[in-house]
């Protein structure tokens, strides 16, 4: 009833338009009031599900940020990547360059990097930028205990020591070779180095509490950055109001006004598009089917713009602690891979996607040039019940009278859990379903928004569980690799939620992460590829089309590559309302 009554609220309080002689309606006037707004001035209003947990581009709470679209209006970093892919100083002067005085690599493998920030840098509240703030912010990651899940992926556990030799200059220092040393940020989740305001972060840090540290209000309604727009305003469970930044580092913003609104349930948020109540829908504000329903209603019209980017990869994991794995069995690779062969990727995407998505096998980007060396040596698990059915009896297994699966320790019975939501029920039931017709006893568990953000609940399920992990290679990678194995030491913030743990792979991994031969580094994606293909940690199911959905008056979103770590929004500082 309370979130009723609020989305009631919020469609009277936001509408936005603008009347045929470019005057504010009274809708958008009601909006601008909400907002804080002069008269006059612009309001971007833009729904997202979930609410953050913090709109910092880094947070000492499992989960970290909510969404790339959460971040991007507050944070900047040193270099901004492109729809493209392509990276662009930001915050910097100039990125690295290999083998020049800004990227040196020495005879014992080490390495040095450096940054000339640009001149008159300043955060939201006025404080000049420093290099000194991104020295801070490398010790505040590294620091154990905080709940920073940074430290332990690349680039930072590459990284020796950052220094500030003055104001504007940042000297990085790298305990080995690292191919990505020029862009620190990796797509996904891993944003490399951003600055923390060190001004307003260092007694509570010098303190040593992590609890206190962990609870300031800095990491939501205090929060101050150096992206385009400063927070005004949080509404907690409701919406986020913000302001263009005037010192922003590519010049104040076009549009005035930000308000986010978290919106949950899609039908609602399909309502809001069609009302004008928001302008621009994504980060699964919005699922797939209610965007192509939006795109055929607006089709004839010309009113709105339907996009879709592969933000994460959609995979079924398996539990691999044998304190929480249930059944024993799934330890046994033979019933992991049976299991694969059982799962309908394609009824999935018909589902999920009307057919538009595209099911992979492997957790590197099949668009890549190097793609073709992966797809010659892996084991691929196409619908194929008869493989299904000889692996499982090789394991032991035998379908009894039912048609369902029992062996040495009994009737064969596991646990699936995924994200509610309209695609991750019809996801859930596709592949309940299909595992009950090839013989598997299989129990489909919801869980809720707050289970889906929680570590240990992710952490600790008891046979398989749907993930979306970011496409990213170093996010696939890392959530792979034993030291991100998250448990009760890292607060549950690791990033192998599965515990899967595999020296082979974690020797291929330390091997991709210190390769600057773009060549060998591709010979050890191949090897990589191979041996997750054989041992089947995971189910590789398909890219997550994650649709972003505007009116045609806000100009400026484009469709972005799948590393393109900022979404559509790696340029909003450039949109504008007509």
């Amino acid at each position: 009833m309370k979130r009723w009554m609020y989305s009631a609220l919020i469609a009277t309080a936001t509408l936005v338009g603008c009347t045929q002689n470019g005057a504010l309606s009274p809708a958008q006037r009601s909006a601008t009031q909400a907002s804080g707004a002069s008269p006059g001035s612009r309001v971007l209003t833009v729904g997202i599900a979930n609410e953050p947990p913090s709109v910092g581009a880094v947070a000492p709470i499992a989960g970290g940020f909510g969404s790339s679209f959460s971040y991007r209006p507050f944070n900047e970093l040193l270099e901004i990547v492109d729809d493209r892919g392509i990276a662009h100083p930001a915050l910097a002067e100039a990125l690295p360059v290999l083998n020049t005085d800004t990227w040196q690599v020495f005879p014992d493998g080490t390495m040095l990097t450096t940054y000339r920030l640009k001149p008159n840098l300043t955060w939201h509240d006025g404080a000049k930028l420093t290099a000194d703030d991104f020295v801070f912010s490398y010790h505040v990651l590294m620091t154990p205990g905080l709940g920073f899940i940074n430290g332990k992926s690349a680039p930072l556990n590459h990284i020796d020591d950052v220094q500030a030799p003055d104001e504007r200059t940042i000297v990085i220092h790298w305990t080995s070779p690292f191919p990505g040393a020029d862009v620190l940020q990796q797509g996904g989740s891993i944003l490399g180095l951003p600055a923390l305001p060190r001004h307003i972060l260092e007694g509570v840090y010098r303190d040593g509490s992590p609890d206190a540290f962990g609870a300031h209000p800095y990491w939501n309604t205090a929060f101050i950055g150096t992206g385009p727009y400063k927070l005004d305003r949080w509404e907690f469970g409701s919406f986020i109001d913000a302001s263009a930044f005037d010192g922003y580092v590519f010049g104040r913003p076009k549009i005035d006004h930000l308000k986010i609104l978290f919106v949950e349930d899609p039908n609602v948020a399909l309502s809001y598009l069609r009302a004008g109540t928001i302008l621009f829908a994504t980060d699964s504000a919005i699922d797939f089917p209610q965007a192509l329903e939006l795109k055929k209603d607006w089709g004839p019209t010309h009113r709105g713009v339907f996009q879709y980017t592969a933000r994460s990869l959609r995979s079924i994991v398996f539990q691999f602690r044998p304190e929480y794995v249930n059944p024993k069995s799934l330890l046994d690779v033979r019933v992991r891979k049976a299991i694969a062969y059982a799962v309908d990727k394609q009824a999935i995407n018909e589902a999920l996607f009307g057919g538009e998505g595209q099911t992979i096998d492997s957790i590197f980007d099949n668009r890549a040039d190097f793609y073709p060396q992966i797809d010659a040596v892996i084991t691929k698990y196409p619908l194929d019940l008869r493989s299904s059915e000889r692996l499982m009896n090789d394991a032991g297994f035998r379908k009894g009278t039912d048609g369902t699966y029992s062996g040495p320790d009994g009737r064969f019975v596991a646990d699936y859990r995924s994200g509610i939501g309209a695609e991750g029920d019809a996801e859930r039931a596709i592949i309940g379903n299909t595992l009950r017709q090839a013989g598997f006893d299989v129990t489909e568990t919801p869980q809720s928004q707050a289970q889906s953000r929680d570590g240990e609940a992710r952490g600790t399920f008891p046979g398989m569980y749907g993930q979306s992990t970011g496409a990213g290679e170093s996010n696939q990678v890392a959530s792979l690799s034993t030291d991100q194995v998250a448990g009760p030491a890292n607060r549950w913030t690791g990033r192998n939620r599965q515990g899967w743990s595999n020296a082979q792979f974690d020797d291929l991994a330390q091997q991709l992460d210190t390769t600057l031969d773009r060549n060998r580094g591709n010979q050890i994606r191949v090897q990589i590829a191979k041996l997750v293909s054989e041992e089947v940690p995971e189910i590789m199911m398909f890219w997550n089309l994650n649709p972003e959905v505007f009116v045609s008056d806000l100009e400026g979103p484009v469709q972005t590559a799948l590393l393109a770590t900022g979404g559509a929004s790696w340029n909003m500082y450039q949109w504008e309302l007509r």
